[in-house]
């Protein structure tokens, strides 16, 4: 009898989330004969058991199609009264379904990891735009938002350039500073603010400065989670999210008339937001999203339960729960500073 397993995808959206589903399931139904379904909504589909059937048919064309097929949400598998092991356990025999396999961030790799010590039959595969998670050297989707990100300014730029104003970027990450960083290099940002290491206004203010007086149109980006020296806490006034954090986003609009009021320079701030999640994901990221589901295939069909794929160097490797969950990976203090020494 064929093996059947279930997949779902669990917190924010992703490009590159379709291009695994479609991996794991042309290599599980071509290699090994198996069989897949997908929980609707993340979790909430595992815990009432709302699937949908997954074949060739149904992943046919998915690699570059964004968001993902099977929808997602911020519902916790223990959160809720109907949820918990014992439960999840029920839904999955009654269902014929010999293991999970879960897409998500942090949040889902705890889950997972929950799971699994509650005897459910469960790997993982790391995703997130912030690219913070330790133990890949990338996650699919932050490529795409970079992209993103980079011709916003590229934009943004054009913009500033027109009216003599200093332009203001805020770009996603949370606590880590990757896509700031790597979209501020590649669109040639004269400051470049990041969680990892506060900037006192009066230095943001000396390059803008400097920047202005050369008669060029001074480009910051800086990253949601960015502090002042002065802030305790990142930038937040929009409550918490479905996982009980403060949900980030504004400091650029802090930002911008701090810097208009002390420089005289005219600022204006823009928010990306949601739009470095949405879209159809770069050819990179289907191509390492591809390479993880192919991957996850061959980690179910050996019955790598507590497991994750990861890339390292241009391996998909795997590695546990426990590794996966270590710290916050952030953007190292030498790699910030040889980029700020040529601010301003």
């Amino acid at each position: 009898m064929a093996k059947r397993f279930g997949i779902l995808t669990s917190g924010g959206d992703c490009p590159g989330l379709n291009a695994v589903i479609r991996g794991a399931v042309l290599k599980g139904e071509t290699v090994y004969g198996h069989e897949f379904v997908g929980f609707k909504d993340g979790w909430a589909g595992l815990v009432y058991g709302d699937i949908m059937e997954l074949n060739r048919s149904t992943v046919r064309g998915l690699s570059h199609e964004g968001g993902t097929i099977l929808g997602t949400s911020r519902f916790g598998p223990y959160t809720e009264p109907d949820g918990g092991p014992d439960n999840i356990k029920k839904v999955l025999k009654n269902l014929g379904i010999d293991g999970v396999i879960a897409i998500g961030g942090d949040g889902t790799a705890a889950a997972s990891k929950r799971l699994f010590d509650d005897g459910i039959n469960i790997v993982g595969v790391p995703k997130t735009i912030d690219n913070d998670i330790d133990a890949t050297d990338y996650t699919f989707g932050f490529n795409t938002a970079v992209e993103i990100a980079t011709e916003a300014i590229d934009r943004l730029r054009t913009t500033g350039n027109s009216h003599k104003r200093c332009m203001v970027l805020e770009v996603m990450g949370r606590h880590a500073g990757w896509i700031a960083l790597h979209s501020g290099i590649a669109g040639g940002a004269h400051v470049i603010l990041i969680p990892e290491n506060p900037e006192s206004l009066d230095q943001i203010c000396a390059w803008v400065t400097s920047v202005k007086a050369r008669g060029r149109s001074p480009m910051v980006v800086v990253a949601e989670g960015f502090k002042l020296p002065e802030m305790t806490e990142a930038y937040s006034t929009k409550g918490l999210d479905g996982f009980n954090r403060p949900r980030l986003g504004g400091v650029g609009e802090v930002l911008a008339p701090l810097i208009e009021e002390r420089t005289g320079i005219e600022t204006r701030a823009t928010v990306l937001g949601h739009i470095q999640r949405g879209g159809v994901p770069s050819a990179y990221d289907r191509v390492l999203a591809t390479r993880m589901g192919m991957a996850t295939a061959d980690l179910v069909a050996e019955k790598g339960w507590g497991q994750m794929v990861a890339l390292h160097g241009t391996r998909i490797d795997r590695i546990t729960f426990d590794e996966a969950l270590g710290e916050l990976k952030t953007v190292p203090q030498d790699q910030y500073q040889e980029i700020r020494v040529i601010f301003g």
